[in-house]
């Protein structure tokens, strides 16, 4: 729980953001209404949650997301580096015991790049589509310019100087 008083969360560490600015406690806690969505999608339809449960489970998955995103970030600021990422949460989870979350983080993970992979190539492969059909119809109208222009009923403008073909 959260002393308003002396701004200290559920971690016993004061709420600080990142340039050490006190932070509201609903600020550091997911949105409750994603929560009690979350925890709707489990229980059986007809199933009601009281308004003390869905807080106590926010404050819960906010202290243990801050908990791994702590854990990974210690890795990457030994490594020198600045971004977390998949891998990174993955090792904090194992690092901190929850291994049987490790396996199902890395088969998301490695289903997750597999279809941006997909969906990257997929929009290369579409733009240089679309470039090659623009070439082609940019093809075809020539084409048909063409044939318009040397068929023999067409009557194409007279531009000579002096020459009135307008039959005024």
């Amino acid at each position: 729980m959260v002393d308003n008083n002396n701004n200290i969360g559920a971690s016993g560490a004061a709420n600080h953001d990142e340039d050490g600015a006190m932070m509201k406690e609903q600020d550091q806690l997911l949105p409750i209404a994603n929560v009690g969505r979350i925890m709707k999608q489990i229980l059986p339809a007809n199933a009601k949650i009281s308004k003390e449960a869905k807080e106590t489970m926010q404050e819960c998955v906010s202290e243990f997301i801050s908990f791994v995103t702590s854990e990974a970030s210690e890795k990457c600021r030994k490594e020198r580096r600045k971004t977390v990422n998949g891998d990174d949460v993955s090792w904090a989870l194992g690092a901190l015991g929850f291994d049987d979350y490790t396996g199902p983080l890395r088969r998301f993970l490695h289903r997750y790049r597999e279809q941006e992979g997909e969906r990257i190539s997929s929009s290369a492969n579409n733009n240089k589509s679309e470039n090659n059909q623009d070439k082609a119809n940019n093809n075809t109208e020539d084409q048909q310019q063409r044939i318009l222009l040397n068929h023999p009923h067409i009557q194409r403008p007279n531009f000579n100087k002096g020459s009135n073909t307008t039959g005024l």
